[in-house]
């Protein structure tokens, strides 16, 4: 497989743009998670954006958050949080500082400030668009963090590497429109030119490190295959999943067609519900919480968790009775900060090993929290993505084509 550029629909009607905030990346250990519920709590139900008067500002919608961005995800290994760097400053910072010193030790709140592009559409095509614009973004070297929502893809790069992001695209064709203020914000792709080795049907999300300076990135995709399943490799890091622990992506039903006293009910039930999923001792195995002023929220969780919400979240939850996900999970701990490109490699790895074996519809989903990199599949087809994950680590060269 060579670096040949093909066409594809899958961008045309793309539509991109940054958010007006800046992120900073939380890591928890899974340990001492419940010493963090208090801010967790207010940075989920509490608004602290203020008008002149220093009076809460309400979303414009029912159902929007008071924030342009904000993930909470607890998994096997973390809690992993962003959020605007007020907020990390103002709610979690104070808790740090009357920590112990090895507990403080044991967190990271990250010190570079992150920008936030939001990629629109609904459905599963949009993980399409999200490895299409990985794909110049890893082989220019650039790191990223990327979340899927329901409804939604988003990407995380460094604010300081905004230019560098919008030249890297530039030169695959994408196009970014300037905003209303002269800056770059919309982008579109009139001319398409996308990257092979692609998952079909299926959405992306990833977490990448600085590269190494002097250490060039691959000049393609499948060296940057190859280059990914080598380092897994050579750090003992393999896939693990959990048959057991079964997942369901949902969102909050927009309650757009009642009144605003029946939204606002149901607003209080969902966080109620969300409330209930967070507080349990021990913590949820799997849940991903995703809130925009744009969106309703988004969830990823195990399925078992629709029962803290008021009659299992009926008339609530939009796709809970979806068919049933499990995540494989990279600890990616001990990978060295030059790893770059992870999520593209991956992806593209099981876009390979998949083609051919159950047709043209792959679904999967990509969580990146802090320190590790969830792949979420359809529980039925498990079996056959772990082992295109085997034959990509036990190939001699890293990677089998």
């Amino acid at each position: 497989m060579g670096s040949a550029i093909i066409e594809s629909e899958t961008l045309l009607n793309a539509h991109l743009s940054f958010l007006d905030t800046r992120v900073a990346l939380i890591h928890i250990p899974l340990g001492i998670y419940q010493l963090f519920l208090q801010p967790i709590l207010s940075l989920l139900l509490h608004n602290d954006v203020l008008d002149n008067d220093g009076r809460p500002i309400p979303p414009d919608r029912p159902w929007m958050f008071w924030h342009p961005f904000v993930n909470i995800s607890i998994t096997n290994n973390e809690c992993s949080i962003v959020c605007p760097r007020r907020q990390a400053e103002d709610i979690f910072e104070p808790l740090l500082e009357k920590l112990p010193a090895l507990l403080r030790k044991s967190i990271s709140i990250s010190r570079e400030d992150y920008s936030v592009i939001v990629i629109g559409g609904e459905g599963l095509e949009a993980g399409k668009r999200v490895l299409d614009l990985t794909s110049p973004l890893a082989l220019a070297g650039i790191s990223i963090f990327f979340i899927t929502s329901y409804y939604s893809d988003y990407i995380l790069v460094p604010f300081s590497a905004r230019s560098t992001v919008i030249s890297a695209l530039e030169d695959r064709g994408f196009v970014f429109e300037a905003d209303a203020d002269g800056d770059a914000g919309h982008m579109t792709n009139p001319s398409s030119p996308l990257l092979p080795s692609r998952p079909r049907n299926g959405s992306t999300s990833s977490f990448d490190f600085p590269s190494l300076a002097g250490t060039p990135p691959p000049a393609t995709v499948p060296e940057l295959q190859t280059k990914t399943f080598k380092l897994l490799t050579r750090h003992g890091i393999t896939p693990l999943a959990d048959p057991l622990i079964e997942l369901v992506t949902c969102a909050a039903v927009k309650a757009s067609t009642v009144s605003t006293s029946a939204s606002n009910f149901s607003e209080g039930k969902l966080q109620l519900g969300l409330t209930r999923c967070l507080t349990p001792t021990p913590p949820p195995k799997f849940l991903s919480i995703t809130l925009t002023d744009s969106e309703s929220a988004s969830l990823t969780l195990e399925k078992s968790l629709t029962s803290h919400f008021c009659n299992d979240g009926e008339d609530l939850l939009l796709g809970k009775d979806g068919p049933e996900q499990v995540a494989i999970t990279l600890d990616l701990t001990d990978l060295p900060l030059e790893s770059t490109g992870i999520v593209c490699g991956v992806a593209s790895r099981l876009s390979d090993g998949m083609r051919g074996r159950i047709g043209e519809v792959f679904n999967m989903s990509y969580l990146s929290t802090a320190r590790a990199g969830h792949v979420i599949v359809y529980a039925d087809e498990l079996e056959v993505v772990m082992g295109a994950f085997r034959g990509g680590e036990m190939n001699g060269n890293g990677i089998g084509h």
